[in-house]
């Protein structure tokens, strides 16, 4: 199977429904964010190594959140957990050259590694930065939308700061769920959980 027939299935299955997200799909081949020795496996439907313990995820949990996310035209994105940068990409090639991506990797050697991928897009509007996820970017918030690639034990109290009145944050927990977290236009929670999903631990100093 062809990564391009994966994305054909993730729309017959109904995991992929938005437009902007299913040419972000089909513009951003997952082959590019793989290590050398992975890369003929890119179609594959589940996450894949990528070094220091921690997976590029499984295009259908990709697909999920970003349908979750909602991720819009000129949007600033925040990307904790970048990893590989296939997510980065995807969210840079969504919001366009009016929106943002500030992708956070706290592993050095995949932050570089993420980086160096996401390079070969020519993107003008993505940031790398190491440091740790929990904390966020305070001093680029807030954000429209975040994004948070691996689980952790509590939703930050940082990033539910971070994000901006009328927003959504997408994370995954070590409860085995992802959760959306919308935060109304005057501030207050709303939190919705999808169980059944298994993600590697949010690294936190």
């Amino acid at each position: 199977m062809s990564f391009r027939e994966l994305i054909d299935e993730l729309i017959e299955a109904g995991y992929l429904k938005t437009p902007g997200i299913i040419e972000a799909f089909r513009r951003v081949n997952r082959r590019d964010f793989l290590p050398p020795a992975l890369q003929a496996d890119a179609a594959w439907n589940s996450p894949l190594p990528i070094g220091h313990r921690q997976t590029i995820s499984q295009p259908l949990t990709v697909a999920f959140m970003l349908e979750l996310l909602a991720p819009q035209s000129g949007d600033r994105v925040l990307d904790v957990g970048a990893g590989s940068g296939w997510t980065t990409a995807l969210l840079a090639e969504i919001v366009g050259p009016s929106g943002g991506v500030y992708a956070v990797e706290r592993i050095a050697e995949l932050k570089n590694f993420g980086q160096q991928n996401v390079g070969k897009y020519n993107f003008s509007n993505v940031t790398f930065f190491c440091r740790d996820g929990h904390r966020g970017l305070p001093d680029h918030a807030p954000f429209d939308r975040i994004l948070v690639s691996a689980a952790a034990r509590r939703v930050p109290p940082a990033l539910r700061v971070q994000l901006k009145n009328g927003g959504r944050m997408v994370i995954p927990t070590i409860d085995e769920d992802i959760r959306l977290i919308e935060k109304s236009a005057s501030g207050t929670f709303k939190e919705t959980r999808y169980p059944g999903f298994i993600f590697v631990p949010l690294v936190e100093e």
